[in-house]
């Protein structure tokens, strides 16, 4: 430990997390890092599918873009990765992931120093094994990862995440909106209606469908976004399907830049628990997140948000299926959704009228 404090390291590489929300709540990493390194070269380490959200980030030097690994450790994408890593010569590797073939890979891509936590059978891979934090079920994962870096004498803080956009890229996601048919100052709502993690996180898409026709027929101003991957098209297209012009599906049909930019000009945002929350979140958009299955504690959006979830035994389950019907998201009603977002609404309609 005072070995480690003591060092001065020069190289740092930093293994991201897989998914979008963790690789957002992890992103205060880089800044601290930076903070306690000013003079390093860091370099961040990110699946290529996701490695975007981090090109403006002002406290790194590099991406290190990669396909993902798996346990096949001589397959050609990890001898790939394990001689960039060499080449690299890093002195510090610190590890947002808690996987044995990610400390694996570093181990044998001669890492000098290994920092992470100490996890499935990976512990003798690393040379800084940390134990994780026994409030770490009940601590949000922001904290939780900047834990991590306590041996290098970097303190937690309330260090929120935050996603770099230029100028160029906010005035490229007005235009699409623009030719989109949305007109300037009315109120713009977006919707994510899915999420990676699977069903068990998902409000149910007549729910979302039937909020939506509400809203649009309530408000004759009122604009939606509706986002989501490829794998979601067919559900959006279900949902927005019918429903009026006002209501743009854009799922599919976006880069996680261009979403990211989309995302900075609502005025709210609805969404399960998911990445697209934890970019509002990071781009200081309001969010109304609709949480069953996973925690609020652990999860949940930071900054300004309203967190709808239901007090029951079951939940949080942390599972991908469920046998009861997935009550925690269907005891969500249509109607306690529509009355948060209309209290937005209002709410921003009085402070324009005030202006």
């Amino acid at each position: 430990m005072n070995l480690v404090l003591a060092t001065d390291f020069k190289n740092i590489i930093i293994r991201m997390p897989n998914w979008v929300g963790d690789l957002v709540m992890a992103m205060p990493i880089l800044q601290k890092v930076r903070q306690r390194f000013p003079h390093a070269r860091i370099t961040a380490m990110c699946l290529d599918t996701i490695s975007s959200l981090l090109e403006k980030d002002p406290h790194i030097d590099e991406i290190f873009s990669f396909r993902k690994e798996d346990g096949q450790f001589l397959r050609q994408e990890n001898r790939d990765v394990v001689m960039t890593l060499r080449k690299g010569g890093y002195d510090l590797g610190i590890l947002l992931t808690n996987s044995f073939s990610s400390a694996w890979l570093f181990w044998q891509g001669k890492v000098a120093y290994r920092l992470g936590y100490a996890a499935f059978g990976r512990t003798w891979l690393l040379n800084i094994p940390v134990a994780y934090p026994k409030t770490r079920k009940s601590q949000h994962l922001v904290l939780t990862y900047q834990q991590l870096l306590h041996p290098l004498g970097i303190s937690s803080s309330s260090t929120r995440p935050k996603i770099y956009l230029d100028k160029e890229e906010i005035e490229q996601a007005k235009a699409l909106l623009y030719d989109k048919g949305y007109p300037k100052q009315k109120f713009l709502l977006g919707i994510n209606a899915d999420a990676a993690y699977g069903e068990t996180k998902r409000w149910p898409q007549e729910r979302f469908r039937e909020l939506a026709q509400q809203l649009l027929e309530i408000y004759p101003d009122l604009y939606i976004l509706f986002f989501g991957d490829q794998s979601s098209v067919p559900r959006i297209k279900a949902i927005t399907s019918g429903l009026s012009k006002r209501a743009i599906n854009l799922a599919g049909l976006t880069t996680l830049r261009e979403l990211a930019g989309l995302i900075f000009c609502l005025d709210l945002l609805v969404t399960n628990d998911s990445g697209p929350m934890h970019m509002a979140s990071a781009l200081d958009i309001p969010v109304v997140a609709l949480f069953g299955s996973t925690s609020e504690l652990v999860t949940g959006p930071v900054g300004e948000a309203i967190v709808i979830k239901k007090p029951l035994r079951c939940s949080p389950c942390f599972k991908r299926r469920c046998k009861k019907n997935i009550v925690c998201m269907r005891s969500i009603s249509t109607q306690e959704v529509l009355n948060i977002i209309q209290k937005k609404i209002d709410e921003k309609n009085s402070a324009t009228n005030i202006a």
